[in-house]
C-alpha cells in the first residue's frame, strides 16, 4: 500500500452518514467507502436508502453500504440507528451528521415558533444527541472521528435563512465541546463548512437569479460547488491523514466568504 493510500485508508472502518440518500450526505457515504469504510446510508426513506446503498455496493463489488432509515427530528430513531448499526458491522467508528432542515425562507419576524424549533431541533439537537450515542463506543476504543456538515451560513447573517444560520453557528460551537470532552480519548470532532452547494435542499439558493450572477462573476472559482466537492473532506477527517485536526470548521465554498462577505 502507498503512502497516500495509507494516509486515508478506512478499510475495516464502520461508519455512519446521515442525510445520505442524495446530495452531499451520498457523495460522502461513496467516496467512505470508496476508501475501505463499511457505510450505514441513512435518511428518512428506506426506499431512498436502499437505491444509494445498492449503487455503492455495485460500483464497490462488495457489500460496502447498509440502509437504515431514520427522522432525525426522533430521538429514538437515532439510537435505534446507531443500534442496528451495531448489530450489522459493530460500533461506529465514524460519524458524519449530515442531515439538517430549513423549512422557512424569508426574514425571521415571519417565521412561525414551529419552524424554528424544527431547525434547532434537527440541526443542532440530532447531531448532539447523535454524537452522545456513539461516544461510548468510541471511548472504549480510545479512537473515533465526528465530522458535523455545518454552514458558511454560520459565519454571515442572512434576510433568508437566518435561523438556518443560527443552527449552523451552534454547529460550529458544538463540535469544539465535543473535541474538548472527547479529545483526551483520541476522539476528534470537526464541521465541514459548505458554501452553495447544487443540491436539492439549497434549491431556493443557487436557483435564485440574484445570488447565481453574483457566484458565477465575483466568487474566485465561478462557480457553485458539486456535493462531491465536499466528499474528499469528510475522507480526510475519517482518516489517519486527519488524525491531529479537532475542534476545527474546514470552509469549502470556492472563496465565497472571502469575495463576498455575505450572501
Amino acid at each position: 500500500m502507498s503512502l497516500s493510500e495509507s494516509l486515508f485508508d478506512l478499510s475495516g472502518k464502520t461508519a455512519i452518514v446521515t442525510g445520505a440518500s442524495r446530495g452531499i450526505g451520498e457523495a460522502i457515504a461513496r467516496r467512505l467507502a470508496q476508501h475501505g469504510a463499511s457505510v450505514v446510508v441513512s435518511s428518512r426513506k428506506i426506499d431512498a436508502c436502499e437505491s444509494v446503498a445498492r449503487s455503492i455496493n455495485e460500483a464497490e463489488g462488495r457489500e460496502a453500504a447498509f440502509p437504515i432509515a431514520c427522522n432525525i427530528s426522533h430521538k429514538e430513531e437515532l439510537q435505534r440507528l446507531v443500534d442496528e448499526t451495531k448489530a450489522k458491522w459493530g460500533p461506529a467508528d465514524i460519524l458524519v451528521a449530515n442531515a439538517a432542515v430549513n423549512p422557512f425562507y424569508g426574514p425571521s419576524s415571519e417565521m412561525g415558533d414551529d419552524q424554528f424549533d424544527k431547525i434547532l431541533s434537527c440541526n443542532v439537537k440530532a447531531p448532539h444527541w447523535l454524537s452522545q450515542m456513539v461516544l461510548p463506543d468510541m471511548r472504549a476504543r480510545k479512537n473515533g472521528a465526528i465530522v458535523i456538515v455545518s454552514s458558511i451560513g454560520g459565519f454571515v447573517g442572512s434576510g433568508a435563512i437566518g435561523a438556518y444560520n443560527i443552527s449552523k453557528a451552534a454547529d460550529l460551537q458544538l463540535a469544539r465541546n465535543l473535541a474538548v470532552e472527547a479529545g483526551p480519548d483520541n476522539i476528534r470532532v470537526n464541521c465541514i463548512c459548505p458554501g452553495v452547494v447544487k443540491t436539492r435542499f439549497a434549491e431556493a439558493l443557487w436557483k435564485d437569479p440574484k445570488i447565481e450572477k453574483m457566484m458565477t462573476e465575483r466568487l474566485p472559482l465561478r462557480r457553485f460547488g458539486e456535493p462531491d466537492d465536499i466528499a474528499g473532506a469528510a475522507v480526510f477527517l475519517a482518516s489517519p491523514a486527519g488524525r491531529w485536526m479537532t475542534g476545527q470548521a474546514m470552509i469549502i465554498d470556492g472563496g465565497t466568504l472571502i469575495a463576498l462577505g455575505e450572501l
